[in-house]
């Protein structure tokens, strides 16, 4: 099966419509499948005295509000509109995270977007998550901070509003987050739990993390990217720029190839080897007709699989030879 493959572009756009648009052609030529925004009106997600997420203030290096922050990364209705009709345009999927009710109504509703990503902050936001799911649209639940009861009332109170198809997302909120605290494992917790479809959004430094996340079994990887992760702002440390996108799309596409069907059988490539390594019983030394074989006149060699193959060995033995074998010949009967 492919897996889905989101660009996650957030707010690494830097409140900047053009760099948006840079970013949509970036993870077009990567081979994304989408890119995904986040949507949001400043004042209806925060007060003007949240404070920073240690992350938030760690990457951008400055003393500022969350709220002075967010605002500087907010891009209005009508740039999304601009942002949606470029990505059809280039031929790759939009997305955006609505934060607030304005913005899902805004991105379902005018944009026609059909599918909902709820990110991590929301997972307990209850009386959002009932407006989501009333949308009846299928929807993609990010489960960073969240217990498997915070995840279980989620998915019950999107169910009961009337959502379609929930896919959970593995998910650790630190960026970057370090290896030791990803726990890859949880995606098969959370497919065993919900019986449902899980992805991985992945928010470590390189590549590695999200490919070994498809060997595990996720069906959607979303993974932050940046036009230079040198850029001002909370996401560019953690996100990786579009040549690495481009080698990471492309292990997932082999890793998927990798996986093939499960049945264990020799491949094609694997038949031709095995005429070539497979061993046969030959004459140890010279063998008259009417000598019992024994494993004093008889050994095993590559052969060309001509003659009998060595797993008769047992069978072979004691055996009458018909007919005289010279040394080093394919015994047969």
């Amino acid at each position: 099966m492919k897996t889905l493959i989101v660009a996650e572009a957030g707010v690494n756009h830097n409140g900047n419509l053009d760099m948006a648009l840079q970013l949509c052609d970036a993870a077009k030529e990567a081979g994304a499948d989408i890119v995904k925004f986040q949507t949001f009106k400043t004042e209806n997600i925060l007060t003007r005295q949240a404070s920073l997420a240690a992350y938030q203030a760690e990457n951008i290096g400055v003393t500022k509000s969350q709220f002075e922050m967010i605002k500087e990364l907010e891009l209005d209705f009508g740039s999304f509109k601009k942002i949606k009709e470029y990505c059809d345009k280039i031929g790759i999927q939009f997305l955006s995270t609505p934060d607030d009710q304005e913005s899902l109504d805004f991105l379902t509703e005018t944009l026609g977007m059909n599918t909902i990503k709820i990110g991590s902050a929301e997972v307990t936001n209850v009386p959002f998550i009932r407006k989501i799911g009333g949308k009846g649209l299928p929807v993609i639940l990010s489960t960073g901070m969240a217990t498997l009861g915070e995840i279980d009332r989620a998915i019950y109170e999107l169910e009961h509003s009337g959502s379609g198809e929930i896919t959970l997302m593995h998910c650790t909120s630190k960026y970057p987050c370090p290896y030791e605290e990803v726990n890859l494992r949880a995606i098969h917790t959370l497919s065993e739990a919900f019986m449902c479809k899980v992805g991985y959004s992945d928010h470590t430094e390189g590549i590695v993390v999200p490919i070994a996340a498809v060997a595990l079994g996720a069906v959607v990887i979303e993974k932050h990217f940046t036009l230079n992760k040198k850029l001002p702002g909370p996401d560019h440390r953690a996100s990786i720029e579009p040549a690495e996108l481009r080698l990471m799309i492309d292990g997932i596409r082999n890793t998927e190839v990798a996986l093939g069907d499960g049945i264990k059988r020799p491949s094609k490539g694997e038949e031709l080897t095995k005429e070539a390594v497979r061993r046969s019983i030959v004459a140890a030394c010279p063998i008259k007709k009417g000598m019992i074989f024994s494993s004093d006149n008889l050994l095993t060699k590559r052969a060309g699989q001509k003659g009998l193959p060595s797993e008769m060995w047992d069978y072979v033995l004691g055996m009458i030879a018909s007919r005289d074998f010279s040394e080093d010949e394919p015994i047969s009967l």
